[in-house]
């Protein structure tokens, strides 16, 4: 898939991939604090790959997990450009500012006009799906590490990620659909950093992917004359 290839950072098996298995303690443990690191450390760097059925997208920037904003630049794959351009969001709003020859990293200081805005959008759109997936990597707080494995989390296996050795697990059913344990995929370090997450999405033929730290982070500034949701 092109826009699989197009993402930075990428994953060598390293053996050790016979999952699926209960989590070990430990695993649970790191499974339970992974959004809590992202949390901690104010904000990430990161690639996502939009999927979609012709062509997808790339949104390459950064995301505030303390004040739930993210901000990066989009490129088309293949040969629609037309989504290219900069792009800010929060769990309810969407600023784009299109450009014919976008950056292949956003300025560190949002421009000052050319700015649309739309609501995001809750279904419908594997743009705003993807953005939204990014936001909810971030916790106040670690989960629960005695439920993680009860409603489903899973062991499946050991890879290398930009030469980090991660565990490789498959979070729990989420709390409003029973039966859908597996559908969020993590690459997790020994200390529970998140290195990669990849996401089944219904409508969609190729799964979200997200990579973290294919960049430097450059705190996000608020578009001029936006207020984002603390």
């Amino acid at each position: 898939m092109a826009a699989m290839a197009a993402v930075t950072a990428f994953l060598v098996a390293d053996g050790g991939a016979d999952g699926p298995r209960p989590l070990t303690t430990d695993e649970a443990n790191r499974l339970a604090i992974t959004r809590f690191r992202n949390y901690q450390a104010q904000g990430r760097a990161m690639t996502i790959t939009v999927p979609g059925t012709a062509s997808g997208l790339t949104v390459t920037g950064s995301v505030d997990y303390r004040r739930k904003v993210g901000y990066g630049v989009v490129h088309g794959t293949g040969r629609d450009k037309s989504s290219d351009g900069l792009i800010q969001w929060t769990p309810t709003s969407v600023r784009v500012r299109p450009m014919t020859d976008a950056p292949a990293h956003a300025p560190a200081s949002p421009p000052r006009s050319g700015w649309y805005d739309r609501p995001l959008l809750s279904s419908g759109s594997a743009l705003d799906t993807s953005l939204s997936i990014a936001l909810g990597l971030g916790g106040d707080r670690p989960d629960n590490a005695e439920l993680l494995p009860q409603n489903g989390a899973a062991w499946w296996g050991r890879e290398q990620v930009d030469g980090r050795r991660v565990d490789v697990m498959t979070g729990p059913s989420s709390p409003d659909r029973s039966g859908t344990a597996g559908n969020v995929r993590y690459w997790i370090g020994s200390d529970g950093t998140m290195y990669r997450v990849r996401v089944s999405v219904d409508s969609q033929p190729e799964p979200v992917v997200i990579d973290f730290d294919t960049h430097a982070y450059v705190p996000v500034e608020p578009v001029p004359g936006t207020t984002p949701a603390r």
